[in-house]
């Protein structure tokens, strides 16, 4: 009541347009009445998965003012590292079960982590989501500059610093190396983890493959110390 039509019409126009590029929900079950309910009061209370970065950091602004680093990025990742996600074989490659996902997105955008999580795919699979999700983790206008770069690594890495976005996407540096460290459990080498795990929701064209190669340089060179304590 007493809400303009075209408050719904923007933000219904908005996530058609996103579901054009990637797709509608996956999964067997259709939605919930919880989600339909999420999904509704989403209008007003915009969602951790699907807004850029400044909503991400203006949502949590109130809950965590002294955080650098989006929460539900920090504490995925923590949930992965905890179900010992970085000895799992295929961990970023093997999908979780999707309904699962599913559910948990839903509790993470209520700022809930459900207890008794024991799959590592699960967080990782919905940590990747929220990478796909989230508007231009690299800005698009920064594309050409990284594709040119792509068989130097200083000017590579030195294209990531120069991101405002760069604490972002470092923090996924240290997940990623401690997945590479394990490289006989996990399966999963630099060759593997970035071409085919992360760099399609990183930098993203669907002509030009040759982003997964700058994010491989920017994994292998990449000195993420200044992030040491940083949340």
């Amino acid at each position: 009541s007493g809400v303009a039509i075209s408050t719904y019409a923007k933000y219904c126009y908005r996530k058609l347009t996103k579901a054009a590029l990637t797709g509608a929900k996956k999964g067997l079950q259709k939605p919930c009445l919880e989600e339909i309910k999420h999904a509704r009061n989403a209008v007003f209370s915009p969602s951790m998965f699907g807004s850029s970065l400044e909503e991400v950091m203006a949502l949590q602004k109130e809950r965590y003012p002294d955080r650098q680093l989006p929460w539900v990025q920090t504490r995925l990742s923590e949930e992965v590292l905890g179900l010992n996600g970085d000895q799992t074989e295929g961990i970023f490659r093997v999908p979780g079960d999707i309904d699962e996902v599913n559910a948990l997105k839903l509790q993470v955008d209520q700022w809930k982590i459900p207890t008794g999580l024991e799959d590592p795919h699960i967080p990782a699979s919905l940590l990747k989501l929220w990478y796909r999700e989230l508007e231009e983790p690299i800005p698009h206008e920064f594309y050409n500059e990284c594709i040119e770069h792509y068989e130097n690594p200083e000017a590579a890495v030195s294209v990531v610093l120069g991101l405002i976005n760069k604490s972002v996407l470092c923090y996924s540096h240290p997940l990623s190396s401690s997945t590479l460290t394990n490289v006989s459990i996990t399966k999963m080498d630099v060759a593997t983890t970035w071409p085919w795990c992360m760099a399609p929701n990183c930098l993203r064209c669907q002509d030009d493959p040759q982003g997964d190669v700058l994010l491989r340089e920017h994994i292998q060179q990449l000195d993420t110390s200044f992030l040491d304590g940083v949340l």
